[in-house]
Order: C-alpha cells, then structure tokens, then sequence
C-alpha cells in the first residue's frame, strides 16, 4: 500500500494556527470592545451592552449556519477558508473605523461631557466589521476541528490512534492558549498603545492565520460534502402531519417501518403523535422491491423517529441553560466597575486592564476541569458508581445553582464598591478611582468559570449519551444555540431596565454612570432569575425521567458514562466569543 501524500501529522500546524490566532484576534477584541465603544462611539453603557450581546447572538447563532453548508455544499476546507477571508475583512473594517476619523464622531469624552452620537454610516461601517467577523467565526469555528480530524482518518494504521489523540491535545492546548493570549496580551496593547496599534496586531494575526492555512492547501485531505442536515427530521414532521388521522397500532404490531437489520423496530410511548410517522399502511403501495419506502416524506423508518424525539426531549433540559448564557455573557457592567477601582497588582507599576479580568474565569475553568478530571472523578466515582463522578443532569445543576452564587457575589461587591463611591464623594464622576482593590472582583469571575465548567461540560455530555453517535455534533450545536438565544436574552433584560428604570428623568440601574447606576440591582435580577431558572431546570429534569429509553441504536451502543468524551475538551466548547 502506498503511503498518503496528503494529510497526517504535517498539516497540525497549517490548522492549529488558524484556529489558534483567529480565536486571539477575535476574542481580543470582544473583551476590551464596550469602551471603544463608549469613548469613541459615544454610546450609554446599555446602548453598548445590547451591541455586544447582540454581537454575541450572532456569533453564536452562525457557527449552526456554518457547520450545515460545510456538510451539505461547500465541504470543510472551503468554509473554513471563506470563513477566514471574511473574518479578515471585518477586522480590517474595524481596524479602518480607528484609522478613519471620519469613521467615528469627534473626539469626546462621554463620562464628563454630552457628546454627539454618532451617524448611521458611522454605526453602518463599524456594524459592518462585526457582522463579517461573526460570518467568518461561523465558517472557522464548527469546522476547523473536524477538518484537523479528516486529516489523520486512517483506520488501517495502528497508530491512528495515538496520532489523533496528539492532535487533538495540541489543538485544545492551542485554544486554551489563545483565550489567555487574547484577554490578557491583546487588550493590555489596546489599554497601553491605543486602538491603531490594538486594532492593528489582531488584523496582522488573522492575515498570518489565513496565510498559514492557504499555505497547507495543497497537503490537506478535502472530504467531499455528502450530507445533507435535518432533511431526516422534516420528513418525519411532514410524514406524522400527513398520517395524523391514522390510528396507531400496538407497540407489537407489525406494522412498524425499518430497515432490515434494524435494531428499533418498534417505536417508544413518548411524543405518541410522531410514531404515525413509521406506521406502514400498506407494503405494496409504500415499499419499492428493496423495502425501502416510495416517498420518503410520507412514510419514515423508527430511528428516524426516535432520533426526533431526542432532540425534542432535551429542548426543555436545554431551555435552562439559556439562563446561564446571560450570566457567562456578562462582557459590559463587570468593566466599568473593573475601571473605576485600583488595578494594581503586586506593585505600582503593574496594573490589570479592566477587560482582563475575565481571564480569571477561564482560568478557574480549566484548572477545575483538570481537578475534576484526576482527582475529583474518582473520590465520586467510589461514592457514587458512576465512572464520570456524577450524572450528566447532576452537573447541569450544579452549574445553574453556582451561577446564583456568582451573581449574589456580584452584587454585594457591587453595592460594596458604589457606597465607597458615594462616600469617597465620586458620585458625579465616573471617571474616578474608589479606593477599593479590583480584586474583589475576582470571586466573581471565578465562580462564573466553575459555573461554566460544570454547566457547558455537562450539557455537552448529556446530548452525547441521549443522541446516537451519528448526532453527536448536534449537542455542540445545541450549546452554541443556547448561547446565541442567552445573549438575546441578556439584551432584552438590559433594555427593558433601561427603560422602566431610567424614566422620568432619573438614573437607569444601568447607567454608563457607574456611581450613579445600581449595578447591584442589577445583579440581583438576574440572581432571582437564576434561582428561578434552577428550580425551572429540577422540574424539566424530573419531567425527563430516565435516561435510557432507548439503551440501543442501530450505529452500536448508546453512549455510556464511561465512553464520554474526556471532559479535556472543554476549551473546544467554551462559549466566549
């Protein structure tokens, strides 16, 4: 057999490095976004708060869009490439609105004085750049992994193996990397040498991205599109309303359609009113000489159906986590408080941008994964007879129940911080510095982390054991929905406080104002909501009932607690744009 030209271990770099400096760039410039756009755009801090969680729903939402034209068109390489060119451009835009003055409204200062806003070509351009960099997230993101894994797919080497599990820990390695690159190095260039200068370093990274990935062209295995998406759940939709006057037989009956050799041959007692879907009515009409059905979208098999059916049984498990999204999301509010206290760490002459501080939550959430992954897992394991410590469900909750936590945290630091202002006499400035440590800010974001290690992981996981193999990378979709709709979410609750308490000439909760506002307010809001949205997740939870209705599908076993991904791929999963 002749050895393979293309593909292997020599294409880990051309990948590794797109993913890992798209993720700096655009990360980097997430983190640090709510002040430029609030000194140089003259925004409110809500006004700037729903263009980043909308900016979030977005990037969040088309990696879904992405990953259906890779498998159904385009194939991988080919998104990932257009993927990367657009999200070039659209830091090229941004890079262009702090070269241009033109581009923004005159030089101001927002937090001392009334300032024009700006026009709507100057928010046409700068919402331009955004929208390209989402599109080009959608392209790169839900691709680049399975593309790295297409390039080692040889099963006949006995060493397949090992090689892709040596990709894989590079390529989380490199993520996880990336995140801690972009939200301490790139914002602290933005901090220190202006927008020019930290607008320019992520457009260089992303052009040496695209210029590494192009480079590697000619060495990638390109796997043809050959799928096509939820066409199967559109034919069970249309086959169930077509069928729906039919009487349903017994579960016994022979009746049922599957293909031969099929391991479900009889549909389950939940969501009844699919199995009309799969009921024959008559052999010789609906079935060609192979058994296999005439139309498709009036008569499908019982995998198809049960395969419905656990998407739509998760949806409510699913729901809760919407809740958590908004908290993780929490990019605007957490800034201004961070810039308004003493930065200073260790000494005078180091001090912590304030869009750094979410490092301190990616940090607590891969330290903890390692933890619970070595040491953790089997101290529960011995408890609890589960080899992954506790069930999927159990760390959905406990992540919901620490997010109360983080948010109650968040609030009583808050309502610390302002009565320092106030009694420092800083209420009409919020440019000035409170004589309170940043670092009490730190609980917070570590909490959120821990929140988001056991939430995300969990939710990951649960989809994986509820799904059959061959939809699995629908609960990464899942996830990255749950956190589109969370920032929608986020950005409704910002504008109706905004709303009702700024009326009638008085200070919104959420003023840009940091002094004046009641950031602690609210926090408490989105606490109850949070304790709300646990209780809402016990109740969906104990509605779900067990987890193992259908223990077989026809591609082997379902997935077991002991065959879940290793929980090391949190980076991979990590919702942070």
């Amino acid at each position: 057999m002749t050895k393979s030209k293309k593909g292997g271990l020599r294409t880990m770099p051309f990948i590794i490095a797109n993913e890992a400096f798209e993720k700096v760039a655009g990360v980097g410039l997430h983190a640090n976004m709510i002040f430029y756009l609030i000194l140089e755009y003259h925004m409110s801090g809500p006004e700037g708060a729903n263009v980043l969680f909308l900016w979030g729903a977005i990037s969040n939402f088309l990696p879904i869009i992405g990953a259906s034209i890779s498998d159904s068109f385009l194939g991988r390489f080919r998104v990932i490439a257009l993927g990367t060119f657009t999200a070039l451009l659209g830091m090229i835009l941004l890079w262009l609105t702090a070269i241009i003055p033109a581009a923004r409204p005159p030089k101001c200062n927002p937090f001392i004085e009334i300032c024009p806003a700006a026009k709507p070509r100057q928010l046409g351009f700068l919402f331009s750049s955004f929208v390209l960099m989402s599109i080009g997230a959608g392209g790169i993101r839900p691709c680049s992994l399975a593309f790295g894994a297409d390039q080692f797919h040889n099963p006949d080497n006995p060493n397949n193996e090992r090689i892709l599990q040596t990709f894989f820990n590079w390529y989380y390695a490199s993520v996880g990397l990336s995140y801690m690159a972009s939200i301490t190095l790139i914002v602290y260039i933005q901090d220190k040498a202006g927008w020019v200068v930290g607008f320019g370093v992520p457009v260089g990274l992303m052009l040496f991205s695209t210029v590494m990935f192009l480079l590697g062209s000619s060495l990638y295995i390109k796997p043809k599109a050959n799928k096509v998406l939820f066409t199967g759940f559109g034919q069970v939709i249309s086959a169930a309303w077509e069928n729906r006057h039919l009487p349903l037989p017994p579960t016994d009956a022979d009746r049922w359609y599957y293909y031969k050799g099929s391991k479900l041959t009889a549909p389950t007692e939940k969501l009844r009113f699919l199995n009309r879907a799969c009921v024959v009515q008559n052999r010789e009409k609906e079935l060609d000489l192979d058994g296999k059905a005439i139309e498709p979208w009036k008569l499908c098999t019982v995998k198809q159906v049960e395969e419905l059916k656990a998407i739509i049984k998760v949806l409510p498990i699913w729901s809760s986590g919407i809740m958590i999204a908004v908290t993780i999301s929490q990019y605007t509010f957490p800034q201004l408080q961070a810039k308004s206290m003493d930065r200073h760490i260790f000494s005078e002459k180091l001090k912590i941008p304030p869009g750094s501080f979410g490092v301190f939550a990616i940090l607590t959430l891969t330290i903890w994964v390692a933890i619970y992954d070595r040491v953790v897992v089997p101290l529960l394991s011995k408890f609890t007879n589960r080899p992954r410590g506790l069930s999927y469900r159990q760390r959905i909750g406990i992540g919901l129940a620490i997010s109360c936590v983080a948010m109650a945290v968040a609030a009583l630091v808050e309502r610390k911080r302002r009565s320092a202002a106030i009694r420092e006499g800083l209420a009409d400035n919020p440019e000035g510095v409170v004589a309170l440590t940043a670092m009490w800010l730190v609980p917070q974001n570590c909490l959120i982390g821990l929140a988001e290690a056991f939430n995300a992981i969990g939710q990951i996981e649960f989809y994986y054991s509820q799904f059959p193999k061959t939809m699995s990378s629908i609960g990464v979709a899942l996830l990255s929905l749950g956190m589109a709709v969370g920032n929608l979410v986020g950005s409704l609750i910002v504008t109706i406080l905004n709303r009702v308490t700024g009326s009638g000439g008085k200070v919104s909760w959420v003023s840009t104002n940091v002094n004046r506002a009641h950031y602690d307010y609210y926090y408490w809001i989105l606490c109850i909501l949070s304790v709300v949205n646990f209780f809402y997740f016990i109740a969906c939870s104990w509605a779900y009932g067990s987890c193992e209705d259908i223990k077989v599908w026809d591609e082997g076993e379902a997935m077991k607690e002991h065959e879940m991904p290793p929980t090391k791929e949190s980076p991979i999963v990590h919702p942070r744009t």
